[in-house]
């Protein structure tokens, strides 16, 4: 006999839309884009989407959310959409979610479960189901009273008096307590290897250039392009979650490492910024930032806002240096949508194709002229019979001019100040 896939789960999903919140917030997304993104986020992990709704939101209900008569409207019309899950496009509380569940019958999940539950899909490497699991945890603590029915049930004291002993619920809590701090452990351990790996680099050292942005903003299509690797580079949300990191040559000849990352998304859970920040510190230590922006989105602008929130939380919490707006470059990708780089308003960005590769040599151009501008021009004289120091300084730094006599080599040189003191340390 022949096995059937099972068949992929029926979803509606719906957006409580508070405008005037929205405003006072700043956010300049409209709520249709809002509830698209939403349902690219459903769809991402092979949810159908049957049923999508925006509501506008008067006054705030606490048990709930959203209003009785939407709650009842809602249900009405899942039951007629045959629904399996239901996705409130915000975070709820555990008693606003066990509310839903109950009213209509099915089961809810809000914004955080289901981008935790892209993510926990989506991780390969040790490090991303480490971090995967934790910020799982993290978010499943406080609501262990609506994922189980048994959890009032008290277990035996222990000893000789008795006594009421342990619930369930806090044996759950104490077990997922004790996972929690072990996880942070190994997270730890993953932070010092990554730490080591970093320190050989600077060693080396090539200076690293992160690719930054929006989700689905088209970075890993750009690294492939960069590169010629072959990073999963798909049309859709979070294709890529752990990092991964190649060797490139500049025009100049300069050698950099370019780092592929976690992409970023609005209301971001504060359990993945938590989890992910050993992902995230690649960014922290780069040399250049590359914003990569999707040019031809309705709402690139607030997915740009949206994306230097995240660096500017990540600057207020220490983990990355406040002059990070000084050495980012921001990418104008997917120009190829709208017509080509000449059609698209550049600015102070690089309009380019990571498709067609259109605009990459101007890329790779500015890349270059940024990290030079970090350097400075020396003049070298080195003995002629010293071929390693000579082969060190051309894999090491940008020579400018070279003049060869019987005994010596004069050369003109653009270093970092710090392998300037590493030449001389030779």
């Amino acid at each position: 006999m022949k096995e059937t896939a099972p068949a992929p789960s029926r979803a509606a999903i719906l957006l409580p839309w508070d405008k005037q919140a929205a405003f006072a917030a700043g956010q300049s997304r409209s709520a249709e884009a809002r509830l698209a993104e939403a349902v690219g986020l459903a769809a991402s992990i092979g949810l159908v989407s049957v049923h999508e709704q925006v509501f506008q939101l008067r006054a705030l209900t606490p048990a709930t959310l959203f209003g009785r008569g939407q709650v009842e409207l809602a249900g009405a019309a899942m039951r007629e959409a045959g629904v399996d899950v239901v996705v409130v496009d915000a975070t709820l509380t555990p008693v606003q979610q066990r509310n839903l569940e109950k009213a209509w019958g099915t089961k809810v999940i809000d914004r955080t479960g289901l981008i935790l539950d892209i993510f926990g899909a989506r991780a390969r490497t040790r490090e991303g189901a480490l971090q995967v699991e934790l910020a799982h945890l993290e978010y499943q603590r406080s609501r262990l009273v609506r994922s189980w029915t048994h959890l009032e049930r008290q277990r035996g004291g222990f000893g000789f008096l008795g006594g009421p002993g342990e619930t369930q619920i806090e044996a759950d809590r104490r077990l997922i307590g004790d996972r929690i701090v072990r996880l942070k452990a190994d997270l730890a351990d993953v932070r010092r290897t990554r730490g080591l790996h970093r320190g050989a680099r600077r060693k080396v050292p090539y200076p690293v250039v992160a690719l930054v942005g929006y989700t689905n903003a088209g970075k890993s299509t750009l690294f492939n392009a960069l590169t010629g690797a072959t990073v999963v580079a798909e049309d859709q949300l979070f294709a890529t979650l752990d990092p991964t990191m190649r060797g490139l040559t500049l025009p100049s000849g300069r050698n950099i490492i370019l780092s592929d990352t976690v992409g970023f998304i609005s209301e971001l859970p504060t359990e993945l910024v938590a989890a992910f920040r050993a992902t995230l510190e690649e960014v922290a230590e780069a040399d250049l930032l590359l914003h990569v922006r999707d040019v031809s989105h309705p709402d690139t602008e607030a997915q740009a806002k949206d994306v230097r929130n995240v660096l500017n939380r990540m600057a207020k919490d220490g983990a990355l240096d406040e002059t990070w707006p000084a050495r980012t470059l921001e990418v104008l990708n997917k120009a190829d949508m709208l017509g080509g780089v000449s059609q698209v308003v550049q600015g102070e960005g690089i309009a380019v194709s990571a498709l067609t590769g259109e605009g990459l040599e101007a890329l790779l151009a500015e890349i270059d002229t940024r990290l030079a501008a970090a350097l400075a021009i020396f003049d070298l004289d080195v003995p002629v019979a010293d071929g390693s120091r000579l082969a060190w300084l051309y894999r090491h730094g940008e020579v400018l001019a070279r003049e060869d006599s019987e005994s010596h080599v004069k050369l003109q040189v653009r270093l970092s100040a710090a392998d300037k003191a590493r030449f001389e340390a030779l």
